[in-house]
This record gives structure tokens, sequence and C-alpha cells, in this order.
């Protein structure tokens, strides 16, 4: 199992708009690091949602449910991808940017080193960590 980051402005999408459509395609992604990312990804694999701009945090963990297709949202024929997603959980206390920068364990995520990527891969000590930062404990399975 992998684990990735994946970062959304709520107010464009949030982890409540996930939750309420149980499924969604992560598309919209136009950046070539991200997309490699997006391509790696596999079914079972976990990801952290941030939200960005206004809350800067991380809200909750998603689940890969299907590996990358092509974006339908991309001009045809172009090589964006996009991969399904379905909600794990909610965070019990969400981990913002700040306390992400001040636990020794996160200083080399994506986020903190390249804050301007949306799709980064962490490792399992980093994805634990984040978890029990925002009260929650790793899980696999579907909310629900």
């Amino acid at each position: 199992m992998a684990y990735w980051l994946l970062k959304t402005e709520p107010a464009v999408y949030s982890f409540a708009d996930l939750e309420r459509e149980t499924l969604t395609a992560w598309s919209g992604v136009r950046n070539a690091q991200a997309r490699n990312n997006l391509l790696a990804m596999q079914p079972g694999d976990l990801a952290l949602i941030y939200h960005s701009v206004t809350q800067k945090a991380v809200v909750g963990v998603a689940e890969i449910a299907a590996a990358a297709t092509p974006d339908l949202t991309a001009p045809a024929g172009s090589h964006w991808v996009d991969v399904a997603i379905r909600p794990v959980r909610t965070l019990p206390q969400a981990v913002t940017l700040a306390q992400i920068k001040a636990e020794p364990v996160l200083a080399q995520i994506g986020l903190v080193r390249q804050s301007r990527l949306s799709v980064v891969p962490l490792t399992a000590a980093e994805f634990r960590q984040v978890l029990a930062m925002g009260h929650a404990v790793e899980t696999n399975q579907p909310a629900g």
C-alpha cells in the first residue's frame, strides 16, 4: 500500500463533497509531476485530503478506488489522467499546515517542500504521524 496527499480548494471541491458523492474522479491535475504521482496510485492506496487556500489543513482520509484513467476534463488525446477516490473518514481534528511544519517527522513531505504540487507521495510514517495528530487511527475501510 502506498500513501498520498491530495490538495483541493474546499470552495471548489471539499472533503464534505466527496463524502456526499461517495466516489469521484480526482481530475483537473495539470502538472507533470502530480500526474506521474496519479499514475503511480493503485486501488487500496490511502490519501490524506488537504484543504488549501482558506483552511490549510488535512481534514480527511480517502481511498484510491481505481487506477489512473484519461481525465475527461482535459482536451481529447492529452496525457492528463485522474483516479477514482472514495471517502474513508473525516479526521476528528483537522491538522493544520502550521502543525505539520512544526512536526520534525513531517519536515520532508511534499506539502512543505513543494507547496504548489497538488498530489504528493507520503511515507507510511508520515501518513501515520498526520493521522495521530488528527486523533485518528489508520484504516483502509470506507466510511459508512
